[in-house]
């Protein structure tokens, strides 16, 4: 009886996937005309039913805020989880204005741009500039500039829903940028790039499989943390910045920040190298906390607990977990409520 419920779910599921792909990109769709303002207004309302749906997302970012704010006093973190849900929602609904909607909006609400020097000084210089872009305000505004202003390449992974595949290519290459595979063939292009003295994407916070990184502090705890940064430096001299697109008050548009990184990202020892990407993720968090997706578990597994699962594996980031939507997910979350009333 359960293995025939279990292959009614995952039939059920493949036949949902299109009519959940087709929803997103109506939505998108139908979002990519709004202003920022109008989508930042949005943003709360729609959170709080986001979280009465899938509460999971608020538990990890609680626990999360916690670890990495432990002496905050219990209301203020209380305070910070509601504004980065409502923050990450806001993410959510502005992809459809960034990759769809008109290029001139998009770029009109690009406010403000500091620290480009770091940029122009490297290229003058025949480096290439490596960004570390975190997920921390919508990075999606980040690309649409960096690659509007710079010849820049980015790795990309197709997202589960085929049908939101070429959308999100699309909108990621409508201003010119380069996309290439999350494999060999991708790092190569990679190096191209940084020795052509252009500038090259990666997101220092997505933890990688394993073998392809190391346990390196994020306030003061261990993160598994990917070793391709040091990689890249070490056969380039390419300098690496840490860049944001930082949501404005209320909406209003974004600004966007380069950040020189933590000087010990140009180390040779991965370690040491990871500490600092870690650091230099820390420095820009700290621009607006709340603006961090803190509900990622970051600090998923121990480097104890890594040892005694040799063939575990990290789970990708991007696109985010939608297993709330799933009769499977649903299942899970109701075995945990009864697990937790019982307890209680």
């Amino acid at each position: 009886m359960e293995k025939t419920l279990k292959r009614f779910e995952k039939a059920l599921e493949q036949r949902l996937l299109p009519l959940k792909a087709n929803a997103v990109a109506w939505l998108w769709q139908r979002l990519s005309g709004l202003t920022t303002r109008q989508l930042w207004w949005m943003a709360r309302p729609v959170a709080r039913l986001v979280q009465l749906l899938n509460p999971r997302e608020r538990r990890v970012t609680r626990r999360n805020l916690g670890q990495a704010f432990p002496h905050q006093p219990r209301e203020a973190r209380a305070r910070l989880v509601t504004e980065s849900l409502a923050h990450s929602t806001a993410t959510m609904l502005e992809l459809g204005k960034v990759w769809l909607g008109d290029e001139d909006a998009v770029r009109d609400s690009i406010l403000e741009v500091h620290g480009r020097n770091l940029l122009d000084e490297a290229r003058a210089e025949g480096r290439g500039v490596i960004v570390l872009a975190p997920h921390f305000g919508n990075w999606e505004v980040l690309n649409f500039w960096l690659s509007s202003h710079f010849p820049f390449t980015a790795m990309y992974e197709p997202p589960k829903f085929e049908r939101l595949d070429p959308i999100i290519r699309n909108g990621r290459e409508r201003m010119g940028a380069r996309l290439v595979p999350t494999n060999s063939r991708g790092v190569a292009a990679l190096l191209k790039a940084l020795k052509r003295a252009e500038a090259i994407g990666i997101l220092p916070d997505q933890e990688p499989g394993r073998g392809s990184g190391v346990f390196a502090d994020f306030y003061g705890r261990p993160a598994y943390t990917a070793t391709l940064l040091p990689k890249l430096v070490a056969r380039t001299d390419a300098r690496v910045v840490t860049g944001v697109a930082q949501r404005l008050e209320d909406g209003h548009g974004f600004a966007i920040h380069f950040l020189a990184a933590d000087e010990a990202v140009y180390t040779e020892d991965e370690v040491i190298s990871a500490r600092g990407v870690n650091a230099s993720v820390e420095a820009a968090i700290a621009l607006a906390p709340a603006q961090y997706q803190w509900e990622y578990k970051r600090w998923r597994k121990s480097p104890e607990e890594l040892d005694e699962q040799p063939g575990w594996r990290e789970k990708r980031f991007y696109p985010r977990d939608d297993s709330w939507l799933s009769l499977k997910g649903w299942r899970r979350h109701l075995k945990y409520r009864r697990r937790n009333a019982k307890r209680s």
